[in-house]
């Protein structure tokens, strides 16, 4: 088993959460408050009445889950493509589909250890009551909120969303790898055996990018069954209710609105992820076959 990648996934993916969480505040509410008109608005209203500090709510909580949710999908992935290797056989060469399905499977591995820290995540995000507007927030913090949604809605309530959430990062996690292990091969010189830091830049970046275009319009889904019920009664009583009423009253456009500012902040947030990855992930294999020798 490949260990090395969990640990490595787990500092690349607390690395991007650093770098793109500002701009997944804005994408999140763009997405469920019709209060915002666009990207520039979000971002200058926020600013006004939460300060910059409005752009880090609920931080702390996501840098760990998704530290530990970038350890599983690294860690899945890699030891998937050895399982589908030996099952061919041990000098076999991965093929595309064995990057797409072990992709797929990382994707879908990581909602378990994710559902949680994402619904409180987008919920501070969406919280924009403040000090400074006189109104005080519902949650005081991660923590707080963690503990609220166990205890008004039950274990269950951590995991609203899961399903969309598991449509969305199953397709886009295999899109992810296969757009990464694609571009780093077909921009890598024959008998060159790792990329060029380059190339995992360029790589790393618009595989984020491919990613979000196919995840995009399921996070739409995930965050409203996230923050249904919150200032109100319920309007979506499952998951596919709540795809024909989005459909419905807002068009098939509504799916695409935050498509923009995801890819924006996908570049260098997956450059940063992948680029921290590799560095880590040849630091350890090199201190392994050091500690072996």
């Amino acid at each position: 088993m490949h260990f090395a990648e969990f640990l490595a996934g787990s500092v690349g993916g607390a690395c991007g959460v650093a770098v793109g969480y500002p701009l997944d505040t804005v994408k999140v509410r763009i997405q469920i408050q019709k209060q915002f008109t666009g990207i520039w608005h979000c971002i200058v209203t926020t600013v006004k009445r939460e300060g910059v500090h409005g752009f880090f709510k609920g931080m702390a909580l996501p840098i760990t889950t998704i530290s530990m949710t970038s350890s599983v999908v690294f860690g899945t992935y890699r030891n998937c493509l050895q399982c589908l290797a030996r099952f061919r056989g041990i000098s076999a060469a991965n093929t595309k589909l064995d990057v797409f399905l072990s992709g797929l499977v990382a994707g879908v591995a990581q909602i378990s250890v994710m559902s949680p820290g994402d619904i409180v995540k987008v919920r501070l995000q969406c919280q924009t009551e403040s000090e400074r507007s006189g109104l005080k927030p519902k949650y005081s913090g991660p923590i707080h909120c963690l503990l609220s949604i166990a205890r008004d809605e039950g274990a269950s309530g951590l995991y609203r969303g899961a399903l969309p959430l598991a449509f969305r990062d199953g397709p886009s996690f295999a899109t992810y790898f296969l757009t990464y292990s694609t571009l780093c091969s077909q921009l890598t010189p024959v008998g060159q055996k790792e990329p060029e830091w380059m190339v995992v830049l360029l790589a790393g970046g618009l595989a984020g990018t491919a990613g979000w275009s196919v995840r995009t319009p399921m996070d739409v889904i995930k965050a409203r069954l996230q923050m249904d019920g919150i200032r109100g009664e319920r309007r979506y009583r499952g998951f596919v209710h709540c795809v024909t009423e989005t459909i419905r009253n807002e068009g098939l456009g509504i799916f695409f609105r935050s498509l923009g500012i995801n890819c924006l902040r996908a570049f260098p947030v997956n450059m940063v992820v992948f680029a921290v990855y590799e560095v880590s992930v040849r630091i350890l294999r090199s201190a392994s076959v050091d500690r072996l020798s």
